[in-house]
């Protein structure tokens, strides 16, 4: 898929929204992918996430034992994914504020495993994620999303394989350019604002 088929997609969801948004990272936006919109169509999301699966170089895919996304925002993602890829699909939580395995999933020791996203602003949640599969026994060798919204400057530590690299500006709450700061700002991701 080009990237205007993708976009196309998103719009055809009403996933595409504009305004003043506050994503997880806490940093303020003028455009906002809603992931879950588009995703829940599951034709939609599967020709995503076929469009990404085929991204993702063959002498990793041929190396994967299983997908492993962080909740909530991934784990729709990450389940399409692991049909995309016929592997199996997990998720990690916060139940207590950090990201761990729960509900029987499990990893064999050593077994290789894409994280996968909807949205990577920052990375945080994904270094999160990732450190949380390494502590299950896990061996995070690549990492994908939907969108990556990070500019191209995020940095997950494995190859990193976006469907979309979304170059939308990011401020911090204290630096919004007037026309931002004149509109009120809502919140639409899983994650209260940091």
């Amino acid at each position: 898929m080009t990237e205007d088929e993708v976009i196309a997609e998103f719009r055809a969801a009403d996933a595409l929204l504009e305004g003043h948004f506050i994503l997880s990272s806490g940093l303020r936006s003028p455009r906002y992918l809603q992931c879950a919109r588009v995703l829940m169509n599951p034709a939609r999301a599967a020709k995503l996430t076929d469009a990404l699966a085929a991204r993702i170089p063959a002498e990793i895919r041929d190396r994967l034992d299983a997908v492993v996304s962080p909740a909530m925002g991934g784990v729709i993602a990450g389940h399409e994914m692991g049909r995309a890829l016929g592997l199996d699909a997990m998720f990690v939580e916060r139940p207590t504020g950090t990201f761990e395995l729960r509900r029987g999933f499990a990893l064999k020791p050593g077994a290789k495993v894409l994280m996968m996203e909807d949205v990577v602003t920052t990375g945080l949640s994904s270094r999160e994620a990732i450190k949380a599969i390494e502590a299950a026994g896990g061996e995070v060798i690549a990492a994908a999303s939907l969108v990556d919204r990070s500019n191209g400057k995020v940095d997950l530590g494995v190859p990193f394989f976006p469907l979309i690299r979304l170059d939308v500006p990011t401020y911090e709450a204290d630096a919004l350019p007037p026309e931002l700061a004149a509109i009120p700002a809502i919140k639409p991701g899983s994650r209260a604002a940091a």
